[in-house]
């Protein structure tokens, strides 16, 4: 807790883990909600199915790569 309380450890990638998991429901959601309903049709449900969960995999890795740099330049700083 001391880390968390003092910044030297990152909470944000954890909950990114989160987001990314919510996100990836709310694109099954609307995707299955598309199929299914009068407004959409099957072939634009299965778009959002396929293309939702492709970007936001993608941004929330895009996400996680700036914590990864961060950490190895952290390594480095600390390494001299």
């Amino acid at each position: 807790m001391k880390d968390v309380l003092f910044f030297n450890s990152m909470l944000t990638p954890k909950i990114i883990t989160i987001v990314y998991w919510l996100l990836l429901f709310a694109v099954l959601v609307s995707g299955l909600g598309s199929i299914f309903t009068a407004y959409g049709s099957f072939w634009s449900g299965l778009g959002i199915l396929v293309f939702g969960s492709i970007g936001v995999r993608i941004w929330c890795e895009l996400l996680i790569v700036l914590f990864k740099i961060h950490e190895n330049l952290k390594k480095l700083a600390d390494s001299d």
